[in-house]
């Protein structure tokens, strides 16, 4: 199936690649279906990416790259809704707001996007841990990565991503029929 992007243009993905969201995402409740989009141009983030509306896609990163021993608990609803019974085969991602300063950036820790990999299905949960920040600062930390590890970027550092669709070269991307 193809969906329409309006970063990446017309991007080929197959009903497998979907990540349903079955209540949506917090103030974008309307819009259900995602992909996680893996840029190989972008050194540091994936897109989740609505299938619904090409212009609603949101840069994320796993919160493992920015905070040690970040732990999310769901609650017994979360893990109903994610047709799970523990926190096993899950990723999560944290979203990302970019300012028109990046150095500014900060990360929201406090409602991750929680996915069940097998059955591709998310949901961003509210935790109630009172320690973990809507916005939390990351620029700083992200910077301090890549001066540890100055040749790899920081995707290559994250865990095994599992259930992005990596994007291919550019120039193979499809362009919107005229």
């Amino acid at each position: 199936m193809r969906i329409q992007t309006s970063r990446f243009g017309v991007v080929e993905i197959t009903e497998q690649d979907v990540i349903d969201f079955p209540e949506g995402l917090l103030g974008f409740n309307d819009y259900r279906k995602f992909v996680l989009l893996d840029d190989p141009n972008d050194e540091i983030f994936a897109w989740l990416q609505s299938c619904e509306e090409p212009g609603l896609a949101f840069p994320v990163l796993e919160p493992e790259l920015f905070v040690s021993h970040y732990v999310y608990k769901l609650s017994k609803y979360d893990l109903e809704v994610l047709q799970l019974k523990s926190t096993e085969g899950t990723r999560s991602f944290a979203i990302i707001t970019i300012p028109e300063d990046p150095t500014q950036m900060t990360a929201n820790l406090k409602a991750p996007l929680i996915i069940n990999v097998a059955a591709r299905i998310g949901r961003q949960s509210v935790m109630q841990d009172s320690t973990l920040a809507i916005k939390e600062p990351i620029f700083a930390k992200l910077q301090q990565r890549v001066y540890q590890n100055p040749s790899l970027s920081i995707k290559s550092q994250a865990l095994d991503w599992g259930v992005a669709v990596r994007l291919p070269d550019p120039k193979s991307i499809l362009q919107p029929e005229a």
